[in-house]
């Protein structure tokens, strides 16, 4: 029987992609490990990650993220709606196939230990690992955030962590470490920019105000939007079902003349919470089915899904449904990255079995060479795939951010700006590789077994059009950027790389 368990870190951070990207790399480098999902959010400034394996792979992988978070993250610097008292704030581990929630408290136990070892930084037990009852309610043990429990801890034996010494460490605070059965983070907006009421109906509706099993929520500012929202977790959605919690967010907003313009779920979803509640009635905001907990960890580890296509339309089907969706990411960066990536592997297909053949036995050190050059551009425009939809992300982060003051004001430009660039640098360099694996196919025709030049064509085609849909996207975000220096750099190696593929047009004709 398979060993599933799923690890849901929450990072303080959810404005700077690069310090997020940073993070989910150090994760996904242990063998085994799949990322399932990663949610930022510049109000909150919080991000969500999501990933999954046998227990102990994501048991380290979590450790790892914990380790590049305290590196990159400076909470006497951090602000933001979401509660929070450390780097890496919380670590649940939640049990999916074959293993016991009693298997998740001792990996939790574990896992609290090693961060103090590895990191100094001190750990606390919540939930189904808490120690001490109290603890088992998050709230309690996050209670004064960061800035409060650096005072209290060291003179208050009631608020000492699990794990370490009696004080924070300080610029990562202290993480909390649990286990737990699976939890929807599911937020409900409100069409009124009042925060007091979003806290009153939070107040009304949480289990620890005489409200709703299995639920605890707060108002959340929106300021980038101008709404209120209640931020909920429901911790037994079989128990309390979601539309249960959205009819009664929608009763107590009516009270006070306000509604509700829509519902959002933060990471993944168990299958029976949907089949519990119809997705029309909920007016869940851009929901898809990848966010599905069970058919994203069928697809990671499969490759396809388990019904549907057949085997190879299966391979493609989860990334077609991805750019399907009403979002605007995955879009065209990321398309233009996957057919560099194709022409790739194309080219490395082709060099690989013509190096094989005894006709071409001329040729196989260049085509040994070949092989090795088109493994490597492959791999790397398939990771620029996520690359750029990052950049994306980050640029609508930097969009989001607060600008009622001067100040305000101008550090958003500035982080606009950063982000621009970033957004045209990813298209630019998968610009730059593509029109690099064009001109390398053509080299490869003279070498490469004549049975094979359709597919050098075929690949040569999707070279250009990698190079051409990437420069869109480059000339797109310069349209934004106020550095004319910049700029003009970029629209002349934008010409020049346009140029280089021009030969596509005639191929086609052949």
């Amino acid at each position: 029987m398979k060993r599933l368990i799923e690890c849901v870190p929450n990072f303080s951070e959810g404005r700077d992609a690069s310090k997020v990207d940073a993070i989910v790399a150090a994760m996904r480098e242990v063998p085994g490990v799949f990322l399932l999902d990663r949610e930022s959010d510049a109000d909150h400034n919080r991000s969500v990650v999501t990933i999954a394996g046998e227990p102990e792979a994501v048991a380290e992988a979590a450790l790892r993220g914990v380790g590049k978070a305290a590196e990159l993250i400076d909470l006497t610097r951090h602000t933001g709606a979401h509660p929070r008292m450390g780097a890496t704030d919380v670590v649940p581990f939640i049990p999916v196939e074959g293993v016991a929630i009693e298997d998740c408290v001792a990996l939790a136990r574990k896992v609290g230990r090693e961060i103090w070892e590895r990191y100094r930084i001190p750990v606390y037990f919540y939930e189904a690992a808490a120690q001490r009852p109290e603890r088992a309610n998050l709230e309690n043990i996050r209670k004064g955030q960061f800035e409060g429990l650096r005072e209290e801890v060291p003179r208050n034996p009631e608020r000492a962590p699990d794990v370490g010494e009696a004080q924070l460490h300080p610029t990562a605070g202290a993480t909390v470490v649990g286990a737990r059965k699976f939890l929807i983070a599911y937020n409900i907006n409100l069409n009124t920019p009042d925060l007091e009421i979003a806290k009153k109906i939070a107040k009304n509706i949480r289990f620890s105000n005489g409200g709703l099993r299995y639920v605890k929520a707060m108002g959340v500012d929106l300021r980038a939007r101008t709404l209120a929202q209640v931020s909920i977790n429901l911790t037994d959605f079989e128990q309390t079902p979601m539309h249960r919690v959205f009819d009664m967010v929608k009763r107590e907003a009516e009270r006070y003349g306000v509604s509700i313009v829509g519902s959002e779920i933060v990471g993944l979803i168990p299958k029976k919470a949907i089949e519990l509640t119809a997705d029309f009635y909920l007016q869940l905001e851009n929901f898809s089915a990848a966010q599905v907990l069970e058919n994203r960890i069928e697809a990671s580890l499969a490759g396809m899904p388990a019904e549907g296509p057949g085997k190879l339309a299966g391979l493609a089907q989860p990334f077609l449904d991805a750019v399907a969706q009403p979002m605007a990411t995955p879009g065209g960066g990321s398309v233009s990255a996957l057919a560099g990536a194709l022409a790739a592997s194309l080219g490395q297909m082709v060099a690989g079995l013509s190096r094989k053949k005894k006709s071409q036995a001329a040729f196989v050190d260049q085509l040994s060479e070949a092989v090795a050059q088109f493994q490597t551009a492959a791999r790397v425009l398939g990771e620029a795939i996520d690359r750029d939809a990052a950049s994306f992300d980050a640029v609508m982060a930097a969009y989001k951010l607060p600008q009622g003051t001067p100040a305000e004001q101008q550090k958003r430009d500035n982080a606009i700006q950063a982000a621009l660039h970033g957004a045209a640098g990813v298209p630019l360099e998968v610009a730059r590789r593509a029109a690099d694996i064009f001109e390398r196919l053509g080299q490869l025709e003279a070498m490469a077994s004549s049975s094979m030049k359709s597919d050098i064509r075929v690949g040569r085609l999707m070279a250009s059009a990698a190079v051409r849909g990437a420069l869109e996207n480059v000339a797109i975000n310069l349209e934004s950027i106020t550095d004319t220096a910049l700029g003009g750099k970029l629209r002349a190696e934008a010409a020049a790389l346009a140029a280089r593929v021009a030969e596509a047009a005639v191929g086609a004709s052949r």
